[in-house]
């Protein structure tokens, strides 16, 4: 079996925009006519403030389309090691980790592994270990986090972790902290205080029956995480995401020596050296790396399995499209170390499949189907195509 063409599909998202407010696909197709999806995971920037997104993602566009006439076309895509290699060690510029090639990488990776199931009629996960979890446990974002909701009235933080829990949910993650930048930056006593207030609301109104993480974007001082720590460690906070920035491991290391909550970090590293060194360095517990950005899901597999031989747990990066979601499912599925799946969810996550990825009182059900258990509905799918 070779590839043939690699080809580049840029669609709309629909409001909330889950994942950003355009989508960049990819279709690997082969000489035997089975074709593997893939994503290159966007972001929330691409596409705002301009009426011409292509123009926005062009060099991502280029550069996928510069590695599949390099490195991909009439390739093997049953052998994801050695093309995974060719890509990441043949070109200079490509071999640093960074968020802009490892994630095109990611992209054809997933797309080779779709493909490689499809021809096998075999789930992902079925090819990397098999089937550790029946069900995966999955959170979200706390509703009315982008309101300012409960940041000026912290008693409806309590209101809405009643209603999570009656919806089956048993975790979710908040930001008490805005604006996200400029960072990092001090947290004054003021902000701290209010942040009790909403983790003090939510344990009044549910006690243990849910778990909340905070979500920080890298926004404090080595100091004031620290600080921030103290004043909520009696709350038994899921986890501290990402306390300070990502860059100085160190630094990461340094609050997670000072503080009981597990420190959670991941989503803007890439491969398993960085995430090698980070535990190593002993500076996270929890590790949220991101399939379509990390390298893809073979090398998602090894990064958990460093994670594994440290007693660490991984929670998947789900800020994505649906494709890219697909891809995080099928290592959580065959993960030992799995403890939780980001899920962020929009209305096009839910329609552009043909069988939509089954929640069920917070709780994903691992698609069976072969590859990335996913099947693109076209009706959907020719309505929302940019490029």
């Amino acid at each position: 079996m070779k590839v043939t063409e690699v080809k580049t599909i840029v669609v709309a998202n629909e409001a909330p925009y889950i994942g950003g407010r355009y989508l960049l696909f990819i279709e690997l197709h082969t000489d035997e006519g089975i074709v593997g999806l893939g994503e290159r995971v966007t972001g929330a920037g691409i596409g705002l403030g301009t009426n011409f997104p292509t123009e926005d993602m062009r060099s991502q566009i280029h550069l996928i389309e510069e590695i599949g006439r390099q490195y991909i076309v009439g390739q093997n895509p049953f052998n994801v090691e050695d093309i995974w290699q060719r890509v990441f060690a043949s070109r200079h510029d490509f071999r640093h980790p960074s968020l802009h090639a490892t994630p095109a990488l990611s992209a054809i990776e997933m797309a080779c592994w779709d493909i490689i199931g499809k021809a096998t009629n075999q789930p992902i996960y079925n090819l990397l270990g098999g089937m550790y979890h029946e069900k995966l446990r999955a959170y979200a974002y706390m509703p009315g986090q982008n309101t300012d909701l409960f940041r000026e009235d912290p008693s409806k933080a309590g209101e809405i972790a009643i209603r999570l829990v009656e919806e089956g949910n048993t975790a979710c993650k908040l930001d008490p902290f805005h604006p996200l930048f400029p960072l990092p930056r001090d947290i004054p006593l003021s902000e701290i205080n209010q942040a009790r207030r909403i983790f003090e609301s939510i344990r009044k109104a549910v006690g243990d029956k849910i778990e909340v993480g905070i979500g920080t974007h890298g926004q404090l001082t080595t100091y004031s995480a620290i600080r921030v720590a103290k004043a909520l460690e009696e709350y038994s906070p899921f986890w501290f995401e990402e306390p300070v920035p990502p860059e100085n491991m160190d630094e990461m290391a340094r609050v997670a020596a000072h503080t009981s909550i597990p420190i959670a970090t991941g989503e803007r590293l890439v491969t398993k050296y960085e995430f090698n060194q980070l535990l190593e360095k002993q500076a996270a517990q929890i590790i949220q790396l991101d399939v379509g950005q990390c390298g893809g899901i073979l090398e998602s597999k090894k990064i958990a399995g460093i994670a594994e031989a440290h007693y660490a747990m991984i929670a998947p990066h789900m800020y994505c499209g649906p494709i890219a979601a697909a891809a995080a499912i099928q290592l959580d599925t065959c993960s030992p170390n799995f403890l939780i799946q980001e899920a962020n969810q929009g209305p096009l996550h839910q329609k552009i499949f043909k069988e939509p990825i089954v929640f069920e009182n917070g709780y994903i059900i691992p698609p069976a189907g072969p590859g990335l258990g996913i099947e693109l509905d076209m009706d959907v799918l020719k309505k929302i195509i940019v490029n």
